[in-house]
Formats: C-alpha cells, sequence, structure tokens
C-alpha cells in the first residue's frame, strides 16, 4: 500500500515523496484512515515505527479540509502535548515539514527558553501548538493562548508523560478543553496505566496495537560485556577506539554521571557532550545539533533524552548504566535501528545490575547474550552494592525500609532525681531539709486567706545563742546550714559570726561606726572589732593630720530617666 491510497492530499503527499517515504509503515497504515474518519485513537507500536507521521498527517488533512474561507483570525485548533523539549522539538518540525504547502500556522511551546518570543508567536494566529505541560499551563495563566477553540488532541508518548508526573498538569489542561474533540493517544509502550487514562479520556476509541506489548526493535543487534563497576569508562574509551565508532549515544542514569562520564571521555581523546535537564534549552539544542552533525563523537545523556531524540541512522547505543525501570531499556535501545535500519546495543553491566539485567530479559521475553571483553574480565570476589534510587540516594541509611510510624519505640525520657531515689513528691507539699535533724520534712500549703501557723524554733547555733527568723526573711536550708557550721573550724580558728539583727533592724539603714568616715573603708579584726585606720606618713616625713570629713549634700530621689534611677544633689542633676 501506497501514501496515495491512504486519501492523503495532493500537497501531503508532494511533501511525503520530497522526504523519500514510499509506503507506509504498519502503525500508519492503520492509524491514519482511522483518524481521518474522526475516531479517537488508542495507538501502541514501538519506537521508530514512524507514530509521529502517523498523527500528522491525518491532522494537517482534518484541518485543512475544516478551514472556514475567508477566515482571517486564526486560533489553536490543534493541541499536541509531549513530555519533552526535544520531542515537542521533533514534532514541531515534522509538522512544519509535512504542512510546508499547506496554509497553516504552528508553534511550538516549551520551558527553558523565553516565553516572549512564544507570546509574540500565539498573537499572531496559529493553527497547531506543540507544547510540553508545564509551559502550557504558564501561558494560559497569562491568558495568552486560548484553548477553547480545539478540534484535535494528541497525547504523545502518554506513558512517559504519566511516569513524570504530568497527570495532574493534564487533567487541568484538559478541563481548559471544549467536550466535542478528537482525542489522540500514541505511545511506544502500551501500559495498562494508559488504558485506565483512554477509559476516562476517549469516546469508543479504536485499538491500533501493531507489536506486542514493550517489544524491543527486531533490527537492533543486543550484547552485554560484564565487567568491574570501577572500569567501565575504560572499557566504553576501548570499545570506541578499537571499532572506530564515529557516532555513539550513551545513557547513564544520573545527570552527574553523565557530565563525569563526558568529561572523561574528553580526557581520553573522544569529543563528547552530555545532554540532560540540569543543561539550558540552547546547550541542550546544541548539544544534539553537533552530534547529528559529526562535530561531537559521543552524547552522554540521560533517560528524559531517552524520548523524543530522532537520529538519522543512529548506528550504536550504549548503556553505561542500566535503567531502573526496565521499560525505558526499551526506549533507549529504540534510538537505533529506526525506521527499518539496522543498529547494535551495548550494556556494560557490574555486578550491581544483575537483578536490573534481569527484569529486562523477563520484559523482552529473550536471554541477552553474554560477552566478555579480552583484558576487561570481571572480578568474581567483588560483591554487588545497593544502587541508588530516586530519595533513597542521599544517604546509605535511608536505603533501609523505615518502620512505620505506630511501631516505633517511644523515646525515653531521663527520670527526675527524686524518682530515681524512688522517691514519690507530694503534689500539695514543698520538702525542705531541716538543717539540724537532717530530715526531710514536708511544709503543707496554706491558703491565702489561713493564717500561716507559727514557726517552730529552730537549733541552737554552735555558740548557744538561739536562731531567730522573721517571717519576711526567710532563709533556705543552704544558707542555714553555711551560717550554722563554724567557719575556719579545720584550722582551729573557729569565728563567729555576728549577731542576727530582728526585723526592724535589718531593713533600717545601717549606721556607720564612730570613726569612719563617709566612703571609708571599715577593717576589722579577726573576732569582729572594729580597728581604726592608721595615720600615715606625709611627703616631708611628719604624720599627715586625717583630711577633715566634708559632709556630703542632700540627696533625694527623682523618677528614672532613659531606664536608671537620677539622684539630684542641691538642686543639680547627677
Amino acid at each position: 500500500m501506497s501514501f496515495s491510497e491512504l486519501g492523503l492530499s495532493a500537497e501531503l503527499l508532494r511533501a511525503i515523496d520530497e522526504q523519500g517515504y514510499t509506503q507506509p509503515t504498519p502503525v500508519q497504515t492503520q492509524a491514519i484512515p482511522v483518524i481521518m474518519a474522526g475516531r479517537d485513537i488508542l495507538a501502541g507500536a514501538q519506537t521508530g515505527t514512524g507514530k509521529t507521521a502517523g498523527f500528522t498527517l491525518p491532522l494537517l488533512q482534518r484541518l485543512t479540509a475544516s478551514t472556514q474561507p475567508g477566515q482571517t483570525k486564526r486560533v489553536p485548533r490543534a493541541l499536541i502535548l509531549t513530555p519533552t523539549r526535544e520531542l515537542a522539538a521533533q514534532v514541531a518540525e515534522s509538522v512544519a515539514t509535512y504542512g510546508k504547502y499547506l496554509a497553516l500556522k504552528s508553534a511550538v511551546i516549551f520551558g527553558g527558553v523565553g516565553i516572549h518570543p512564544q507570546i509574540d508567536a500565539l498573537r499572531r494566529g496559529v493553527d497547531i501548538v506543540v507544547a510540553t505541560p508545564g509551559r502550557l499551563l504558564d501561558h494560559v495563566g497569562q491568558k495568552t493562548v486560548d484553548l477553547s477553540k480545539i478540534e484535535i488532541l494528541v497525547l504523545d508518548e502518554a506513558d512517559r508523560m504519566l511516569d513524570m508526573g504530568f497527570i495532574h498538569d493534564i487533567r487541568k489542561i484538559l478541563a481548559l478543553l471544549p467536550r466535542g474533540r478528537q482525542n489522540l493517544l500514541f505511545s511506544a509502550t502500551y501500559s495498562d496505566e494508559i488504558k485506565q487514562l483512554a477509559d476516562k479520556l476517549l469516546n469508543n476509541p479504536a485499538l491500533v496495537e501493531v507489536a506486542r506489548r514493550n517489544i524491543d526493535a527486531e533490527g537492533v543487534t543486543q550484547v552485554v560485556h560484564r565487567v568491574d563497576r570501577e572500569r567501565k569508562r575504560e572499557l566504553l574509551s576501548h570499545l570506541i577506539s578499537t571499532n572506530d565508532w564515529r557516532q555513539v549515544l550513551v545513557f547513564t542514569r544520573t545527570k552527574h554521571g553523565a557530565n563525569r562520564l563526558a568529561e572523561q571521555l574528553d580526557k581520553d581523546g573522544i569529543t563528547a557532550a552530555a545532554i540532560h535537564g540540569n543543561k539550558s534549552q540552547g546547550a541542550r539544542t546544541r548539544a544534539l545539533a553537533d552530534f547529528k552533525a559529526g562535530k561531537v563523537r559521543v552524547l552522554v545523556a540521560t533517560d528524559i533524552a531517552a524520548r523524543g531524540l530522532d537520529i538519522d541512522q543512529l548506528p550504536h547505543v550504549v548503556n553505561f548504566e542500566l535503567p531502573n525501570v526496565a521499560e525505558d531499556y526499551v526506549h533507549r535501545i529504540g534510538r537505533t535501528g529506526r525506521a527499518g535500519a539496522s543498529g547494535e546495543a551495548v550494556s556494560l553491566i557490574c555486578a550491581d545490575e544483575l537483578d536490573l539485567l534481569a527484569g529486562i530479559q523477563r520484559l523482552i521475553k529473550r536471554e541477552l547474550p553474554l560477552v566478555n571483553v579480552p583484558g576487561f574480565e570481571h572480578d568474581p570476589s567483588i560483591r554487588a552494592e545497593p544502587i541508588p534510587n530516586g530519595r533513597n540516594s542521599a544517604r546509605g541509611a535511608r536505603n533501609t525500609p523505615r518502620a512505620p510510624r505506630g511501631d516505633q519505640p517511644r523515646r525515653e525520657h531521663a527520670p527526675r532525681r527524686d524518682q530515681a531515689r524512688g522517691e514519690q513528691p507530694r503534689r500539695d507539699a514543698a520538702p525542705r531539709r531541716d538543717a539540724g535533724r537532717g530530715e526531710q520534712v514536708h511544709r503543707e500549703r496554706v491558703p491565702r486567706d489561713q493564717p500561716r501557723r507559727e514557726q517552730t524554733a529552730r537549733p541552737p547555733r554552735a555558740d548557744g545563742r538561739p536562731v531567730e527568723r522573721s517571717p519576711g526573711n526567710q532563709r533556705s536550708g543552704q544558707q542555714a546550714r553555711r551560717e550554722e557550721a563554724p567557719r575556719g573550724e579545720a584550722n582551729g580558728n573557729v569565728q563567729h559570726p555576728a549577731p542576727r539583727r530582728d526585723h526592724a533592724e535589718h531593713n533600717a539603714a545601717p549606721q556607720r561606726p564612730r570613726g569612719v568616715q563617709q566612703g571609708q573603708r571599715r577593717d576589722n579584726d579577726s573576732h569582729g572589732n572594729h580597728v581604726p585606720p592608721q595615720r600615715q606618713d606625709g611627703p616631708s616625713g611628719n604624720r599627715a593630720a586625717p583630711a577633715h570629713p566634708q559632709r556630703r549634700p542632700a540627696q533625694r530621689e527623682v523618677p528614672a530617666l532613659f531606664g536608671r534611677r537620677d539622684v539630684e544633689r542641691d538642686g543639680n542633676a547627677s
């Protein structure tokens, strides 16, 4: 069957002929007539079989037929959503290539680049919008795009969009679209999740499945090389140099690993560039263009770039690290052997990736040949280590399963001092220690409206004098013990403290002893008796007479200023 038998217009057939295509692929043969009939479709086919042309050609045909004569203002009538920027750029290029002889305009919208050129293109008017979900919602928020006139919705690589967490963005976009539209779902893999999405989105869809689910490309030769973990980069350089590979696409598991591998290959004399999500869109576009032009020999990419990289006649794909998800292996090797061409897929595995290899073989239902490269045989004594995956990659401790919150033991607190001694304090009593007998007694709390009971007399001091305690001057047990213990007893010098004054004397202003001037230090002997100060000799050798005591001016307190209490002397504030 030829393209002319599918009912395509002359303008489309002319563009197809210029690209050198003569016969449609199986997915194109089944999908194009169904889409041109206006039915919803759910198409699953392996990568590299022409899915993009399978929905682009009938979409252009239907939009051309529905164009109203004399229509001046263009509004978006077709929306194509893709998971990655590279895939969006590839689809937009296909739309421009096949529609070059049609009076239709298109615009591509994705992040990583300036939004103002996209706004200008939308204001000029477009018929087809190719976009990623995130940037499209940005335009919706700024009210620069109108989705109320969409006639055809295409979800390309729908399973990848679900894996990348775009389901919430897709639901927001679907809520902005009219109900009477045509929905097309295309994907390289055909999973059960896609069926669930199709049940809610599609209306009596036609099912197109030209190959078994998740099958690998038949024209790709696959081989596995077993090597130690630390010698992978050395083996990769050896294979590229020995076999004279001129164009190699290498996949790593992480962005940091892609950058590091590209730098190491450059040191080995092999031109390489890295492409991943952290790269700016300009850097990603330049790296891909240099790789297609042959300026870069090796392109190191992550799984995010596995979808949408359409490189004509790519001969070699290398899995430097196996993916954590087995389905991603099918997308990786699908970058080679496209459109019936032949290709080679090489996987370098270490002891850590044996389980991942077993999962891939179960998925594709075949056993991959294992070939040892001379000089790079693996060491059987090296043990396998866990592969970081997602949030578990930050710390090794996170690789261990976390116990449920309800099963975790409660944190034990340090016991209180009274609990450590086995004593339970009474809440209605404040414990204090009697200094004389060393017993633990309790003083019950008395309400404020009831009079306090009289205090019992305390044991006498060491000198035999009783200790009087006034209600306004309660001392702690530690202070009492310090006063009762004779000072200097260890040296044989017993000093007796001065007798305690009563409450009235204690609150009264202290009196200056006889012979001591204002501000002069008072010296006492060992028994507490006052010793008058001695006169000192003056400069002339004669004894200097004591200075006449000067009477200080009267003081009175004034209100505090600036946070301190000022004193006014003789009418002047100090």
